[in-house]
């Protein structure tokens, strides 16, 4: 916790001085009483004493003041708060290997059917944007907050060759950033801002979502060198492994002749692309734990931390407390301390 205004509470350190100040007086109290009666016949004139009670309403009083004290020094603290808007860009892989059916039903479809999970665990006004990649990346759907719209494009996914990682991330960094009007989504210009004098309040995408089962097998960028972009644009990579080591996929050759090739998934890419932008690795092998995956992301991504003034928090507690103390002051006493 952190104050605007730390000299107030200095003011602490009046606080024991009005506590020996109460005492002092309690006990001249207590004497002034002896002087002038004989403390033996109080019973017969007072109903009832409150006894050690007494001390309860000054005592919730102080700590109402110590309250307000702190409140006065204006603390912030650092608190979770929903996130109303970001955009996230899902990069599917869609090469030849995702046709495996080591994980049911096909790699592909099931990567598909885990992403839909995903969309509703995402906060509604939060922007999707799809981008697949094969042998090249191409936008599926740029980031839009209809979700029936990116539930299409992730239905029209069909496999490819290649896994052009690399490829995939630029591309998804380029469509969800800012553009400024006339520039496509993949342009180059329109990756570097928002145009004249405008900035984004937080990098945009606010984080990439990579689905694949391999490491990279042709495309023009290097895996490494898009995840570092990722990183300077303060844009982490949650990277999520699909398969098995049993996958194969098959295939017809020349002849009607069908050969069956081995697939098996290979973490390192992903892996080093998630921790050089500064996100996750998810080695997820199954349908159901990718399922898992998503919605823990999803949930993840749906908050942000962010200092806040809570002075308002202090002075409610104050408050309360000072009507509290008053109120027991006035059953005790039948008047206010």
């Amino acid at each position: 916790m952190t104050f605007a205004w730390p000299l107030a509470l200095g003011a602490l350190a009046l606080l024991p001085i009005l506590v020996a100040v109460y005492i002092d007086r309690d006990r001249r109290r207590v004497a002034s009483q002896a002087a002038f009666g004989n403390p033996d016949l109080l019973p017969n004139v007072v109903d009832r004493e409150p006894g050690r009670l007494r001390y309860l309403p000054p005592l919730i009083l102080l700590t109402a003041l110590v309250f307000m004290i702190v409140g006065v020094a204006r603390p912030h603290a650092t608190v979770s708060v929903d996130r109303e808007e970001a955009t996230i860009v899902l990069a599917m892989d869609v090469s030849r290997s995702m046709k495996a059916t080591d994980v049911e039903p096909t790699r592909l479809d099931a990567a598909r059917i885990a992403a839909k999970t995903f969309l509703d665990e995402v906060p509604e006004k939060f922007r999707v944007g799809v981008v697949s990649f094969a042998s090249r990346a191409s936008v599926g759907v740029a980031p839009t907050e209809d979700r029936e719209l990116v539930a299409t494009a992730l239905d029209t996914l069909a496999p490819g060759e290649g896994t052009a990682i690399g490829d995939a991330i630029a591309l998804s960094l380029r469509v969800g950033a800012p553009q400024p009007a006339g520039i496509d989504a993949e342009g180059g210009s329109g990756a570097e801002g928002t145009g004249d004098g405008e900035e984004a309040v937080e990098p945009a995408p606010r984080a990439i979502v990579l689905i694949s089962d391999g490491a990279r097998d042709g495309g023009e960028i290097e895996p490494a060198e898009a995840a570092q972009q990722a990183r300077e644009r303060g844009v982490p990579i949650y990277s999520v492994l699909v398969g098995t080591p049993d996958g194969v996929v098959e295939e017809e050759l020349t002849g009607g002749y069908r050969t069956l090739i081995r697939v098996p998934p290979s973490p390192e890419t992903l892996d080093l692309v998630a921790s050089a932008s500064g996100g996750e690795f998810f080695a997820a092998l199954d349908a159901e734990s990718l399922s898992t995956v998503y919605e823990d992301l999803g949930s993840r991504l749906g908050t942000r931390e962010e200092d806040r003034e809570i002075t308002d928090v202090f002075a409610a507690i104050a408050a309360v407390l000072l009507l509290a103390g008053l109120t027991i002051s006035a059953l005790l006493f039948r008047r206010a301390v």
